[in-house]
């Protein structure tokens, strides 16, 4: 069975370019996922909103919706972490949120240097405010090196702004943040898919309860709540899906991820190589330049197949398809598949 990794999203973004907001529709439209939330302050957050169930602790309040909220100092974080996921928690993703006085690539070097098992890093998300861009960035210099490093920008209160203007903008992100997918929205209205799986239906109905404090404490019962926020938003991104019987190539199809085009944002699923001694399944887990496998077992009746989803921005579907073709073992090019020809992915494999 793979190894459950919970994903961590650092959500950074300078004071009034709807960071906040973007949260609180996150946590409003997870579809039945449990949300792990690390902010500064509980006063930027919309606690009333949110169905508050009760306040658990001087440093963290759960929420009506299963999510929880933590306040937090930079010191405090891998603590936090660790806590939120922890199994008794049954948190499936984390976000922080980098106030303002947080680098976002500290938060960031602490999540890949953190020797938990249990998480993984889950992108660097940038918002920005497109009608303050320009006077943002004269008041926050950092926010060109911000966006440097972002796997995902998100341009908020694009409602304020004029066609003209927002391709100005564009060709000014493409300038300072190359390659990195860019996602127009208003009031933070980004789909949650686009930053992490909501769990199917069937699953929430089966696991979906209040989370309280004692869950992180004790692996106690709680009441059952089905808040299934079944709205889906529909973004400014494309999602495509590649699946194979045939094994995959490891050679060209490291090649094929070394080359993955500008705005693709995620890559999840799984490889199948078939190469003798690594006969396994390849979990892939990909995020902007982030990239890790994990190698885990089939199961019993399992058909050996990969399975592959891509998400980004302005992306051409039909090349990806034909460049994930051309990775099969039988294509043309492919060449022989020995233990050599395995050493780019397990560059990246853990387990």
């Amino acid at each position: 069975m793979t190894k459950r990794q919970i994903p961590v999203i650092v959500l950074a973004g300078f004071l009034g370019s709807g960071k906040t907001t973007l949260l609180n529709h996150l946590l409003a439209h997870s579809g039945g996922s449990r949300v792990g939330v690390v902010v500064n302050d509980f006063g930027s957050i919309e606690i009333d909103a949110m169905s508050v169930a009760g306040q658990v602790g001087s440093s963290m309040v759960s929420l009506g919706n299963g999510c929880l909220c933590c306040a937090v100092d930079t010191s405090d974080l891998d603590a936090f972490l660790d806590r939120l996921s922890r199994p008794a928690a049954r948190i499936d993703v984390i976000v922080i949120e980098a106030s303002g006085l947080a680098e976002p690539q500290e938060l960031v070097r602490m999540i890949l240097a953190s020797d938990n098992t249990e998480i993984m890093y889950g992108g660097l998300v940038e918002v920005v405010d497109a009608a303050e861009f320009g006077r943002t960035r004269v008041r926050h210099p950092e926010l060109d090196r911000h966006l440097g490093i972002a796997d995902l920008v998100v341009l908020n209160k694009t409602d304020r702004i004029g066609e003209a203007e927002r391709a100005e903008l564009a060709a000014t992100l493409e300038e300072l943040a190359p390659g990195t997918p860019v996602v127009a929205a208003s009031y933070g209205r980004v789909d949650p898919e686009l930053l992490f799986d909501r769990r199917p239906r069937e699953e929430r109905l089966e696991e979906i309860r209040q989370l309280s404090f004692e869950d992180l404490v004790h692996d106690g019962a709680g009441d059952d709540h089905d808040h299934g926020h079944e709205g889906h938003l529909h973004a400014a991104y494309e999602s495509v899906e590649f699946v194979s019987d045939e094994p995959l190539h490891p050679r060209l199809f490291m090649e094929f991820l070394d080359r993955r085009p500008e705005g693709l944002y995620r890559i999840k699923g799984f490889v199948y190589f078939g190469v003798p001694g690594h006969r396994q399944k390849f979990a892939l887990h990909a995020v902007g330049d982030f990239l890790r496998m994990h190698r885990t077992a089939w199961g019993r009746s399992e058909r050996r197949t990969t399975q592959l989803v891509m998400i980004g921005s302005g992306v051409d579907g039909g090349a990806l398809r034909e460049g994930l073709e051309g990775c099969r073992r039988a294509g043309e090019g492919a060449g022989d598949v020995d233990e050599r020809s395995m050493w780019g992915v397990l560059r990246y494999t853990q387990g």
